[in-house]
C-alpha cells in the first residue's frame, strides 16, 4: 500500500515558526558545509516577519504534519524545502508546480555545490543564467542563477 499524496496548500501565519524550523532543519541536513548565521530564534522572526509578508506560501501536509514548503513572490521561488524523510516522493515537484501554476517565469538562486538541488530544478526546465563566486550572498558560497519560462 502506498502513502497518500500529502495536501498541497497555502501556509498560515500561524505556522511560521513550523516551517522556519523545518528550513533550518532541512538546510543541515542537505547543506551541511553551509556556516549557520541565524539563530533559530532569529530564523523564525524573519519567516514571520519577511517571508509571510512578501511571499506566497505553499505547504505539503501529510497527517497533520508539515513536510515540505515552498514560498514565492513575484518572479522569484524564494524557499523550497522538504523533511529529510520525505525527499524523494515527488513532494518537492507538487510544491514546485504549485509555484508554476501561478507564474509564467520563476527564478531562483541555488549553491553550485548543491548538485541534487540543481539535478531536480533542471529536470523541470530550469536553466542556468549566471554563476556568482558568492561574494554577494550572505554564506559567501558560490551559486548559481536558474530560470524557468512557461512554454507560450
Amino acid at each position: 500500500m502506498t502513502a497518500a499524496a500529502p495536501l498541497i496548500r497555502p501556509a498560515k501565519l500561524e505556522e511560521a515558526e513550523e516551517i522556519a524550523a523545518l528550513s533550518r532543519t532541512s538546510r543541515a541536513h542537505f547543506l551541511p558545509y553551509l556556516p549557520q548565521l541565524h539563530t533559530p530564534e532569529e530564523d523564525k522572526a524573519r519567516f514571520r516577519n519577511s517571508v509571510f509578508s512578501e511571499c506566497e506560501v505553499w505547504v505539503a501536509e501529510e497527517e497533520g504534519q508539515i513536510v515540505g514548503f515552498c514560498a514565492a513572490k513575484e518572479d522569484w521561488l524564494a524557499h523550497l524545502y522538504l523533511r529529510p524523510s520525505h525527499v524523494g516522493r515527488s513532494i518537492g515537484t507538487q510544491l514546485l508546480g504549485m509555484a508554476k501554476d501561478r507564474h509564467h517565469t520563476l527564478k531562483l538562486w541555488v549553491f553550485q555545490k548543491n548538485l541534487p538541488a540543481i539535478r531536480f530544478y533542471v529536470r523541470h526546465g530550469f536553466r542556468k543564467i549566471t554563476e556568482t563566486d558568492g561574494a554577494s550572498n550572505e554564506e559567501r558560497m558560490p551559486d548559481a542563477m536558474y530560470q524557468w519560462n512557461r512554454c507560450r
